[in-house]
């Protein structure tokens, strides 16, 4: 039987995991957010690219999914990204239905300059933590993940 790490009789949201999942997230994208806005790119435009840059070829729903972001919001940060020549939309060879996504020269060149400040940030979010502690801390996340994903695989199962 499963460990049972949690009991609705004395349950605690704010230490939930996914409380302190989401303040988490919500804090180290105000710190990248605060990093970012002295530049000409956003965070969030910065994510696109380096999206695009170790996903040679993506499109807009696929970037949406892995980026789990909103499809009306993510089209205007793309039409944004395209205006400014950091990106392509062209259409697929195999289906012409499908508009692909591609990283131009300039684009990746904006990705990799900003990619230093990013980093620092997250290493500032993880000061305090020891090689194995951080290993640890991915371990962990990624077997969450992996749960995460059986569970929600097993609720859409008839």
């Amino acid at each position: 039987m499963a460990i049972r790490h949690y009991d609705a009789k004395n349950f605690n949201g704010d230490g939930s995991i996914g409380h302190l999942l989401k303040v988490s997230h919500s804090l180290l994208h105000v710190l990248q957010g605060q990093s970012f806005a002295g530049h000409d790119l956003s965070f969030i435009q910065w994510l696109i690219l380096l999206k695009l840059r170790e996903n040679a070829q993506l499109t807009a729903s696929e970037l949406c999914r892995r980026m789990n972001h909103d499809n009306g919001a993510l089209t205007r940060l793309l039409d944004q990204l395209e205006e400014r020549g950091y990106i392509t939309r062209h259409r697929s060879a195999e289906d012409r239905r499908v508009v692909e996504l591609g990283l131009t020269a300039a684009g990746r060149r904006k990705a990799e300059e900003m990619l230093p400040l990013a980093v620092n940030n997250l290493n500032a979010a993880l000061a305090g933590f020891s090689k194995s502690e951080f290993a640890e801390l991915i371990r962990l996340l990624n077997k969450f993940i992996d749960n995460l994903k059986v569970a929600t695989s097993q609720e859409a199962a008839p």
